[in-house]
């Protein structure tokens, strides 16, 4: 008897129950919410908002985890300054184009190239500082101990940060909105917020390109090559560094793409802005499985849609107050159940030991 108390793994029992009490946690408020009209009541049209703006943040989510995933795939670190990649372009593009573009009228004139001159001017910032970073920060650390270049990348994050403020200041700066992207379009009967419908549409563009890129482009093997394995890659005749500092371009673009359409729909960019979007996105790759472009992609979407539902679903239902405030408490709380029960994310593989 004593032998096989011994045996009991008191910690695998443990996790097992916490997982069974979040479930019956998440079922009970849903089923008071949806059955026993817990908390506030809504419309069906409301209930199709809240998804519909979920999607539009999850589609955010997944532009940036892209360079998380991407990185990860060929370095097997975490660019924890990846966040400040999305924020520099956003923010340098929004100071030196849009507010000029905005005070001359161009832009209500002319919104698709004014959008096409920022987003343009976005990228190119995100990829300068990406490859930047990459260069002089990462690229000497390369065979170092990876907590190295975690803590590195930490800096970095930081030093971009306070760059960015000493250049443009710590205030909120106002993104301005074309007029054609003000206000709804009706959609089978139902009305939804232009910005919102734009990310959506540009993130499915802008994924589909990516894929398609990384899948049949020779680029594209080459980068599938060195995250596979770097030495080999090499003696295949592959320029490895070049490649890594394309997957961080692609990346950073990515970024800078995520950086327009984040200022489209918030309306404001400022310096801080790459922190919180940046763990989140982080918690997207990690929940789709990171190393995974389409893990990454559909981690973000999850995760988008989980924060817009989930207060006014379960935990309104369990009769938690100020609900909606609580969306990055869901957030943190999907990374750490993530990375208790299924490390390797939702659709990714268990590493070898060797990239492990």
């Amino acid at each position: 008897m004593s032998q096989r108390f011994k045996e009991i793994d008191f910690i695998g029992v443990f996790l097992w129950v916490f997982r069974a009490v979040i479930i019956v946690l998440v079922i009970y408020g849903t089923v008071a919410k949806l059955f026993l009209g817990v908390g506030n009541t809504y419309t069906v049209e409301t209930w199709i908002d809240f998804f519909v703006s979920g999607l539009s943040q999850g589609s955010l989510y997944a532009l940036i985890a892209l360079g998380y995933t991407m990185v990860y795939g060929i370095l097997f670190m975490i660019n924890f300054a990846h966040g400040e990649f999305f924020m520099s372009g956003a923010i340098t593009s929004t100071v030196l184009v849009a507010t000029y573009l905005s005070a001359s009228g161009f832009m209500d004139s002319q919104p698709v190239v004014s959008l096409l001159v920022i987003t343009a001017v976005a990228i190119t910032t995100s990829i300068s500082v990406a490859l930047l970073t990459e260069r002089i920060a990462y690229r000497p650390l390369r065979r170092a101990p990876r907590l190295v270049p975690l803590i590195t990348a930490i800096g970095a994050s930081f030093f971009w940060q306070y760059f960015f403020r000493g250049l443009f200041g710590s205030a909120l700066i106002p993104f301005p909105v074309p007029e054609a992207l003000q206000g709804r379009w009706t959609i089978l009967g139902l009305e939804f917020l232009r910005t919102r419908v734009v990310v959506m549409a540009t993130t499915i563009v802008a994924l589909v390109s990516l894929y398609l890129f990384i899948q049949r482009t020779k680029t594209g093997k080459a980068i599938r090559a060195v995250a596979e394995d770097k030495d080999v890659a090499a003696l295949m005749g592959i320029n490895v560094d070049r490649t890594v500092s394309i997957t961080f371009a692609i990346g950073a673009a990515m970024a800078g793409v995520a950086g327009v359409l984040w200022g489209l729909v918030f309306r404001q960019v400022h310096f801080y802005m790459g922190f919180v979007p940046g763990i989140k996105a982080f918690t997207a790759a990690v929940f789709g499985g990171i190393g995974s472009i389409p893990g990454a992609a559909l981690g973000g979407l999850l995760l988008g849609v989980i924060e817009a539902v989930g207060p006014p679903l379960f935990l309104e239902g369990l009769g938690i107050a100020g609900a909606h405030q609580l969306k990055d408490v869901i957030a943190f709380t999907m990374l750490v159940l993530v990375l208790i029960f299924r490390p390797q994310g939702l659709i990714g593989e268990k590493l070898a030991e060797k990239k492990a």
